[in-house]
């Protein structure tokens, strides 16, 4: 392979593989965040009754997503599952507690995933505390049902680098 040819061939198998990792990147990025604040409002409930409780993290979870509590009929179980299990590990830390919480994002996965989607594509798509740079590597379809405008999210600033737009300054603290 003559020399422009070569590097023809290596700049397009680096971005092939850029594209890949920042895919992987954007989409543990976004459920790291969701998890983390999923925490981060379980241990804001956890001396609240569970059923309470549970009420209050969904409705939190729901609001930052532009979401009501009924929107997902169909994932309501995983919902309440998944939350009851963040519940229980913002009150005890245990290796079972995590075992458990484990489990039932698991569920939440493969219930999301049957109706098309994953819980790293909603939280990037509708949370507002998205990470403006997840939206540079895969946008927002303009046909998500009960798409919002998400003006809090920043926006890409020319001269950075787009992995350092980040979130609004509010999420960086729950």
């Amino acid at each position: 392979m003559h020399f422009v040819e070569q590097l023809r061939s290596e700049a397009e198998a680096a971005i092939s593989e850029m594209k890949r990792a920042a895919r992987e990147a954007r989409d543990a990025h976004a459920r790291a965040e969701l998890m983390r604040h999923m925490l981060g409002t379980a241990r804001k409930s956890k001396d609240k009754p569970r059923d309470e409780a549970i009420d209050a993290i969904v409705g939190e979870w729901m609001k930052a997503w532009h979401l009501s509590a009924n929107d997902w009929p169909h994932l309501a179980r995983e919902m309440r599952a998944f939350t009851d299990a963040f519940y229980d590990y913002a009150r005890e830390e245990t290796d079972a507690a995590d075992q458990r919480l484990r489990q039932n994002c698991a569920a939440l996965d493969e219930a999301l995933k049957a109706t098309g989607t994953t819980i790293s594509d909603q939280m990037a798509w509708r949370s507002q505390c998205a990470h403006g740079w997840w939206e540079a590597v895969k946008p927002t379809p303009a046909s998500l049902p009960s798409r919002r405008e998400r003006p809090d999210i920043p926006k890409h600033v020319a001269g950075t680098a787009f992995w350092e737009t980040s979130c609004a300054e509010r999420c960086k603290e729950a």
